[in-house]
């Protein structure tokens, strides 16, 4: 078992470092809002630190699971951050959904302090975090996955090393794409299939069972039909990782024209005052 640091403990990173203190591991978290990390250190039996250089001093490796860019080099960077509490030889873990060049500045950072640096955001919502069901997609050397994937397996459904440094959160962005159009895909489906008249359950029923299926129609589609959108992932987190896909995109030369018409639809949704709700809130902008 391992001395362990979590920075972050919103809806996703709460439940990862309370997976990671009942497997044994010793953890001090840190959050932005002290009281939280109080909470969580009371309840989970860790501890909690004032900043993320405290939580990170003595830590064998550092998690962090926190909002944007911004966010990430706040924790990591400067007097009070983690980079300058971690010890060499120590490995930084960062479950963050950022962007690729974000993730290979603080890598080289860490490198030059002697710290191992794995890029692995995590796919599988509040659920896949509470359940320990995740999928994790990792940007590192072979030896430093090596080094993380024991830890993470303890929320972990599945853990791939997808490249060096970055491969994971290009795979994030992938995965990103995918849901946008599929979720779109369904809110169209399932208000075509309200307006003809069908029953929208015996139609999520059949086509579920066939080349339609996805995770998302098993899922999402009963709450879409009850206007329930407080299931995961929000639209104003959605838009920023869509924001990441498309400017990575133009630097790849990738065309991604689904996905900027779906980041406008969210767009609409935000409007509606729906920046909080879950991503399958697109189905309210076609039912108004």
């Amino acid at each position: 078992m391992a001395r362990l640091a979590f920075l972050g403990l919103g809806v996703m990173g709460g439940p990862m470092a309370g997976h990671l203190a009942r497997a044994g591991h010793e953890v001090t978290v840190y959050n932005r809002t002290a009281q939280k990390a109080d909470a969580w250190a009371t309840a989970n039996g860790g501890s909690a630190a004032r900043t993320p250089r405290e939580a990170a001093e003595g830590a064998e490796a550092v998690l962090a699971c926190v909002g944007n860019d911004d966010d990430l080099r706040q924790i990591c960077l400067g007097p009070d951050g983690a980079f300058a509490g971690m010890a060499p030889g120590s490995i930084f873990i960062d479950h963050t959904t950022v962007s690729a060049a974000v993730t290979r500045e603080l890598a080289a950072a860490a490198e030059a302090a002697g710290i191992a640096y794995v890029d692995a955001p995590v796919s599988g919502g509040q659920a896949g975090a509470e359940n320990g069901a995740l999928s994790i997609m990792c940007g590192g050397s072979e030896e430093d996955f090596a080094r993380a994937e024991p830890i993470v397996a303890a929320y972990a459904k599945i853990c791939r090393r997808m490249g060096p440094v970055g491969a994971g959160q290009l795979t994030k962005m992938a995965n990103q794409i995918a849901i946008a159009g599929l979720v779109q895909a369904l809110s169209e489906s399932m208000n075509f299939a309200a307006r003809a008249g069908l029953d929208t359950a015996a139609v999520v029923e059949v086509i579920s069972q066939g080349a339609a299926g996805s995770w998302q129609m098993v899922n999402r589609h009963a709450t879409m039909a009850a206007g329930q959108f407080e299931h995961g992932f929000a639209v104003d987190w959605m838009r920023k990782d869509l924001a990441i896909c498309l400017a990575t995109a133009e630097q790849v030369g990738a065309s991604l024209p689904v996905t900027a018409l779906v980041d406008q639809f969210y767009k609409e949704v935000q409007g509606m005052g729906g920046g909080r709700w879950d991503t399958s809130a697109l189905v309210a902008r076609l039912t108004r």
